[in-house]
């Protein structure tokens, strides 16, 4: 089931897509023009590259902490550039950029496109694995875990550059950040459209400096430089041992929001993403983690802790502080509307409860606030603010959100490359393989910090996959129960066609998820009255697995006959409902509504926790709550409620 209630709602329906092959998005650079291409790089500057972006402020760092144990030699120093170098180059470069972003739903991206892309490409003869499901809800439910983790971190990082420009600042860095934190939050409602402009020239500005800054100290010690050859990262593990494959753990900070090049793709193109990578933001943060391990080398132990903050001249520190903050902000805000989408889509296709969607653009698609999600957000980052207290133990909690995401992002690009673009197997496997072999032991390494603060992505994905799976599972098997009660379309009209029956003025809209059966709130309203309207009007609204649905192939309407009608409505899982504009697309086709004269006939159901087989007791329990709790129908799909009569019943769940 999906974003309605089993009486009153959609269900999502297995849309006809054509599968998308590998390359289709280069059509982008046919229907784009180079100046196109630049401004949507620019901005993507600002959305698609603030974490990966603001990952210097603390990476390196991290890598030479007390933690590790790494002393900044020569050797130690060379591994971990070298690993840095060439995990961004297999994971951001090979991994996303060339495969990953080719896997496009119609060109969007993130796992819950990747989901219903697959699903609508399932053959109707084979249900489509439910493993494959439960897999894509838990990377969102990690992804979800890490868009908490990383606007703490990164604005803590910030902001804890005051704290080595004078120690006077240091008991003002935990307030001072959640200071931050509640302000971007409560913005948020106002939407991004009046600061997006100025994102990318920001970011751009942040690129240049970090890069500057490591080309110069990269002049200090030119020997960084021989980081590129990977077999100092062999020699690194042959060396160091375990504790050398555990550093894994914080150089996998150096990914930080790679899952942003796949989920943001829709906004802007695969094109314009890679260009901004390799134009600009991959050469700014590889000279500044070369010139940061430059650092090292020159002045050593001493500024093992300051890493980042050591490479900027002391009178352009206060000012440094202040771009990195606003640099974090900004990354913080490409994740925090990421989530909203995130949810969108999890809501149209039938994983999330309804929930408040806000439009805050009439110009721009996609922009986007969910209160609930903005709320939930803000409290979990303000409170690992206050539990963690700086970036370093925050970044002990970090790293297993992001390799579980990249690993599901890896099983259901194995399925793509299957069962989409039809490779052979062993073509495919062997892909895999060179992707596993990366995950997996980041993901290994990773695991060492459960007990260090690892356990709260963990926690907080397994709370969302519980939600989730929870709602989906509970509709479904209402569902199942009422399917089997219900009466069949074409029996109902043939019944009325053949005795009469009052009819009174008006038109009465009858919401349904099903189009071959009768609503129960419409049996329900002529068993108690005896009487129907002129115009009987079965209100469809499904929810395809594609992103968007065009205008002119929004409203399907159907003569039924005797004054029934049927309107199939189709929204995109990137798109909210909205009855008014069916109606209004409606009347365009020829088929004419006077809201005065119209009625909507709502089903409001009761659940009432039993103990008949199915979900354990509690996750019942957990349905109904999520059920009571649930945005009313009204309120979702827009509809004037001084136009509602809702009629109610008990289902046992």
């Amino acid at each position: 089931m999906s974003t309605g209630s089993a009486q009153t709602g959609a269900v999502l329906q297995s849309s006809s897509v054509s599968p998308t092959p590998p390359g289709s998005s280069d059509n982008f650079r046919a229907n784009h023009s180079k100046k196109d291409v630049l401004l949507l790089a620019m901005g993507a500057l600002g959305v698609v590259y603030g974490d990966l972006g603001t990952s210097p402020l603390y990476t390196i760092k991290e890598c030479f902490s007390s933690t590790t144990g790494l002393e900044p030699t020569l050797p130690n120093v060379l591994g971990i550039l070298s690993l840095v170098f060439w995990t961004l180059m297999m994971v951001v470069v090979v991994k996303y950029s060339i495969f990953v972003m080719k896997a496009d739903n119609q060109g969007e991206g993130g796992i819950m496109a990747l989901l219903a892309l697959l699903k609508s490409q399932s053959p109707a003869s084979r249900p489509f694995p439910k493993v494959l499901i439960g897999l894509a809800l838990f990377g969102t439910a990690l992804l979800l875990a890490d868009g908490m983790i990383t606007p703490s971190i990164s604005v803590l990082s910030a902001i804890e550059g005051l704290e080595i420009a004078t120690p006077v600042f240091k008991p003002f860095i935990v307030p001072l950040t959640l200071f931050v934190l509640i302000i971007l939050f409560l913005v948020q409602k106002k939407g991004t459209g009046s600061v997006a402009s100025v994102f990318g020239p920001t970011m751009f500005l942040w690129f240049l400096t970090i890069g500057l800054l490591g080309l110069y100290w990269i002049f200090q010690a030119p020997q960084v430089i021989e980081a590129l050859d990977p077999r100092h990262i062999f020699d690194h593990f042959s060396r160091n041992g375990w504790k050398g494959f555990s550093v894994l753990g914080a150089v996998i900070l150096c990914v930080t929001g790679a899952e942003a090049l796949y989920a943001d793709m829709g906004h802007f193109g695969r094109w314009p993403i890679v260009c901004a990578w390799y134009f600009v933001a991959l050469p700014g943060v590889i000279l500044n983690y070369f010139g940061q391990g430059a650092l090292l080398l020159v002045k050593g132990e001493a500024f093992r802790d300051s890493t980042f903050y050591a490479l900027v001249p002391h009178i352009l520190l206060i000012p440094m502080v202040f771009l990195s903050t606003i640099a974090t902000i900004i990354a913080s805000q490409a994740l925090i509307s990421g989530a909203f989408s995130l949810a969108q889509q999890a809501i149209q296709l039938g994983y999330l409860p309804r929930l408040t969607v806000k439009h805050t653009s009439s110009k721009t698609h996609g922009q986007i606030y969910v209160p609930e999600v903005n709320t939930l957000l803000m409290l979990a980052c303000c409170a690992l603010v206050i539990r963690f207290e700086n970036s370093s133990n925050l970044a002990a909690a970090y790293g297993i959100a992001v390799m579980g995401t990249m690993l599901v992002t890896t099983i259901l690009l194995y399925q793509v490359m299957r069962y989409i673009w039809k490779w052979d197997f062993w073509k495919a496997f062997i892909l895999t393989g060179i992707f596993l072999i990366i995950d997996v032991p980041y993901l290994i390494a990773n695991l060492g910090k459960i007990f260090h603060g690892g356990w709260v992505p963990l926690v907080i994905g397994g709370f969302f996959y519980f939600f989730m799976t929870t709602w989906y599972q509970g509709r479904a098997s209402i569902g199942e129960d009422i399917q089997k009660s219900l009466l069949p379309l074409a029996m109902f009209l043939d019944d009325v066609a053949r005795r009469p029956v009052t009819r009174v003025p008006g038109t009465a809209i009858f919401m349904t998820w099903n189009q071959n059966v009768i609503p129960p709130v419409l049996l329900h309203h002529f068993t108690h009255n005896k009487v129907l309207h002129e115009r009987v009007v079965f209100l469809v609204v499904l929810s395809e697995t594609i992103p968007e649905v065009p205008k002119e192939n929004r409203v399907e309407i159907r003569n039924m006959e005797n004054g029934f009608y049927q309107i199939i409505a189709h929204y995109g899982f990137m798109e909210s409902p909205h009855v008014p504009e069916i109606l209004e697309n409606a009347s365009g086709k020829g088929f004419p509504f006077n809201m005065a004269e119209t009625s909507f006939y709502l089903g409001r159901e009761s659940l009432i926790v039993s103990i008949k087989p199915g979900l354990p007791y509690w996750r019942k329990w957990l349905f109904c709550f999520i059920s009571r709790n649930a945005r009313p129908a009204t309120a979702f799909f827009s509809i004037p409620p001084n136009r509602v009569l809702e009629l109610g019943t008990q289902i046992e769940v």
